[in-house]
């Protein structure tokens, strides 16, 4: 396993992260643990999740079946660098969602007794709270540094500026800010190309993104199709619907280059400078051993080039759309 530094941190961690949002409701608990394990002696140390998981039903769950393989032992919980996430509703009483210093202190010991752990390593906010000033949202992630139950901060889903106004405000606090940010990026989605990942290169915030084959359009698709398999979910069966001759030529290179389509997804993101960690989303175990076999893939620049043709990116602002 090839290990790098989260962002401009000291912290360690693997080239892929194990995402784990189907845990708990596509991946019953014990297949759940069993890719946690795989994980862990394959070298993934880093593990992200979020409080909201296993929602609409039961919001919190991830995080339970999460801390009941850390409660396990054997060093799981010594060797993992653990990532979980705050914002979400988790209740319909005010003050149950959002970046409050009063929601941050209740749910991170909400995350806290779901994990049977006394510490999160990667405390990130999970979407951008447009009604909480940043000097209160860093007032409170500071004291739970202090107190050691966080240990680094990051993001999901900002806009570079607010990636922007976040490192500003950190830096006039004397705080580390952020080290993280999780993005939606892939082949499909490539607007953090624009303004989010700019912003993170210059403040120095590793990139984590999720959803790297696109809800399995990436995965090969149509190939499936071709062999009676039918697996596309329903938000991006419009995507397969518009795009479908994109990702048939995109299907063909990775025939040619005699890779299987997800595997060279996620090459493509690895080759990517600004990229830490794609986030990777096993519903099975052989869906993560696929994963990690993309590791041992190198795309020759010539092949990367293809790529940028097959689905056309974004230069950077404001070149994309001025002088």
């Amino acid at each position: 396993m090839e290990y790098t530094q989260l962002g401009r941190s000291g912290l360690r961690v693997s080239r892929l992260c194990l995402g784990t949002m189907n845990f708990g409701v596509h991946t019953e608990e014990a297949e759940a643990h069993r890719i946690l394990d795989a994980a862990l002696d394959a070298g993934v140390n880093f593990v992200d999740t979020a409080d909201l998981y296993g929602w609409p039903e039961h919001p919190g769950l991830t995080e339970t079946v999460i801390g009941s393989w850390l409660a396990r032992g054997g060093g799981r919980r010594e060797r993992t660098v653990l990532a979980t996430k705050v914002y979400s509703d988790m209740g319909d009483w005010p003050n149950e969602g959002g970046l409050s210093a009063l929601h941050i202190r209740r749910a991170v010991e909400a995350s806290l007794r779901r994990l049977r752990t006394d510490h999160i390593d990667l405390y990130q906010m999970h979407h951008v709270d447009r009604s909480t000033p940043w000097d209160e949202i860093w007032q409170a992630m500071d004291v739970l540094v202090t107190q050691g139950k966080i240990v680094y901060v990051g993001s999901s889903n900002f806009a570079g500026w607010h990636l922007a106004e976040a490192q500003e405000s950190a830096r006039a606090r004397h705080l580390p800010g952020l080290v993280s940010e999780q993005s939606h990026y892939n082949l499909l989605e490539r607007t953090v190309e624009l303004e989010v990942i700019p912003a993170a290169r210059r403040y120095g915030i590793g990139l984590l993104p999720w959803s790297p084959l696109h809800s399995g359009l990436l995965a090969g698709v149509l190939r499936d199709e071709r062999r009676g398999v039918r697996r596309t979910v329903a938000r991006a069966a419009a995507a397969l619907a518009t795009r479908r001759p994109q990702i048939q030529e995109y299907e063909d290179l990775a025939a040619e280059l005699g890779q299987e389509p997800g595997h060279v997804a996620l090459a493509w993101l690895l080759a990517n400078p600004a990229v830490t960690a794609p986030v990777v989303g096993p519903r099975t175990l052989a869906q993560l051993h696929s994963a990690l076999a993309a590791l041992d893939v190198e795309l020759e620049p010539k092949a990367l080039a293809r790529l940028d043709e097959i689905f056309p990116g974004h230069r950077p602002a404001p070149e994309a759309y001025a002088w």
